[in-house]
């Protein structure tokens, strides 16, 4: 890969990672300083409630996310930055500008995509049992 294209990679990767950071640190900090629950009503501590369970679950998405990078820096300093994980051909720069702490290519992206979504598939079929028109659950067994 290009010694350029390497160094504005490393370059955006560190842009994002001082990013997700600032905006862990951020989240971090206002969870911290949440509201009182004196006075609240039962609604507001739902509502406050899952306000929190959201923040929870978009810093886990951050720390995935700064996880991503951060291995992404390592391939670059490795010298494996820009290969499939999968294939093993290049990925193309178009894409690593878009996502450039991607490990797939586009074509194994799109089939390991593909892949999950059948599995869900598979996982729901089985977790839902059919149940004939009045039939109950003891009926059923």
């Amino acid at each position: 890969m290009r010694k350029a294209f390497l160094k504005t990679a490393r370059e955006s990767l560190l842009t994002m990672r001082k990013q997700v950071g600032a905006d862990i640190e951020n989240e971090t900090k206002s969870s911290r300083e949440g509201q009182k629950d004196e006075g609240m009503d039962a609604y507001d501590l739902a509502s406050e409630e899952r306000d929190r369970d959201i923040s929870l679950i978009l810093s886990d998405r951050d720390r995935a996310k700064l996880q991503a990078i951060d291995e992404a820096l390592e391939r670059i300093n490795a010298g494996s930055y820009g290969i499939c994980e999968a294939c093993e051909l290049d990925i193309a720069e178009e894409r690593l500008k878009a996502l450039p702490f991607t490990r797939l290519c586009i074509s194994c992206q799109a089939e390991q995509e593909r892949e999950a979504k059948q599995q869900r598939r598979i996982d729901d079929d089985r977790g839902y049992r059919r149940f004939a028109v009045g039939e109950t659950d003891e009926e059923a067994g």
